[in-house]
């Protein structure tokens, strides 16, 4: 796969804040100087990039795009993108899983994907397939070792962006889901510009709840109002640690400060004292939420509000073994919430589809 080049690509040696060769900018800007390509695009010809046109023809196939954005970086963001993936496919979707987080592609290992190829045919470069209707493409599977840093410098990410765009033959797909890094800046801004004139649906934002997180959060429903990109709903990700009081581990203080593990014995005691405690569900707040967490904040800001999913460690593990947390009943506390939150996506889709938004 082609690493950017082509007509009207930035080059790979153009300074971070490069105004690109189609910019009325270009070779005129601050940001030019001194840069080796200054005079070539000062006075290269200007007009539409033919790769959008490549792009749309593309997603032409594709009903519904969504963007799952975060604006702050550990919020459990590509956790979402990877669960929403595995549940539109077992609603029985045709699904694509987008990675471009290029930096930190988390993706293949939580679709279980690591250490495979992409390869190509005469339609193009196939995406990796988890099933037969749940597609992926990351740059994580372009990388000859999973511990390898992807150095890739402002241009050279773009290029990357538009090459999953172009250059992948996705197919008939009812879903793309597009998992994007934190922040608001070139990842972010790219996809929006290169899908523009295709139509995405719009973007779901993942916060958690404490105020440190959702100031960026803010952000990020900032930076979707100016570049027109509608805002689906915000999830409240590790709304509180909550599984079932028997998957515990139960310690005991002793008078010098250490603690013991009582586990069997709690869990025996309760067993005989007090049975039905054992299906009942702990909960904690983990995070501070005297602010009123992200459902406060959708009020203030008018969006919708899909829903809360805590902290629930089954949902980690599936995470770090690349499943579905919606293949059996061990993501008790997780899953349920998802579930709602994705049908109810699922109905926003469908409803701004038929009111021809």
């Amino acid at each position: 796969m082609e690493n950017g080049g082509g007509y009207n690509e930035i080059p790979e040696n153009a300074p971070e804040h490069c105004p690109g060769p189609q910019s009325e900018a270009a070779g005129k800007s601050d940001e030019c100087q001194g840069c080796p390509n200054q005079q070539i695009c000062a006075t290269a010809p200007k007009g539409p990039d033919p790769d959008l046109v490549t792009i749309a023809e593309r997603m032409a196939t594709v009903k519904h795009k969504i963007l799952v954005l975060s604006g702050k970086g550990g919020v459990g963001k590509s956790t979402f993108s990877a669960q929403l993936a595995f549940a539109l496919a077992a609603m029985n979707f045709k699904v694509g899983l987008l990675d471009i987080d290029i930096c930190g592609p988390s993706i293949p290992k939580m679709l279980g994907l690591e250490g495979q190829d992409i390869h190509q045919s005469n339609l193009g470069w196939s995406p990796v397939y988890v099933e037969s209707n749940l597609g992926v493409i990351s740059i994580g599977f372009l990388l000859p070792n999973p511990e390898d840093a992807a150095i890739v410098r402002g241009p050279r990410k773009n290029g990357l962006i538009k090459n999953f765009l172009k250059d992948v033959h996705w197919g008939e797909l009812d879903f793309l889901v597009i998992d994007t890094p934190p922040g608001t800046s070139d990842e972010n801004i790219s996809i929006v510009q290169f899908l523009e004139s295709t139509g995405i649906d719009g973007a779901v934002i993942v916060t958690t709840p404490q105020q440190v997180s959702l100031v960026d959060v803010r952000k990020g429903i900032t930076f979707c109002n100016k570049v027109g990109l509608q805002v689906l709903g915000v999830v409240e990700n590790m709304s509180g640690l909550c599984q079932p009081l028997s998957q515990f581990q139960f310690m005991k203080p002793t008078e010098n400060g250490e603690q013991i593990e009582v586990t069997d014995w709690a869990i025996a005691y309760m067993r005989d004292k007090a049975p039905e405690l054992l299906n009942l569900f702990a909960f904690s707040q983990v995070f501070d939420t005297s602010g009123g967490g992200a459902a406060k904040m959708c009020n203030q800001m008018s969006i919708p509000f899909l829903g809360a999913v805590p902290i629930d460690p089954q949902l980690c593990k599936a995470a770090e073994e690349g499943r579905s947390c919606f293949a059996d009943n061990t993501c008790r506390a997780s899953a349920p919430a998802l579930k709602i939150i994705v049908e109810k996506l699922v109905q926003r889709t469908k409803s701004r589809t038929e009111d021809g938004a």
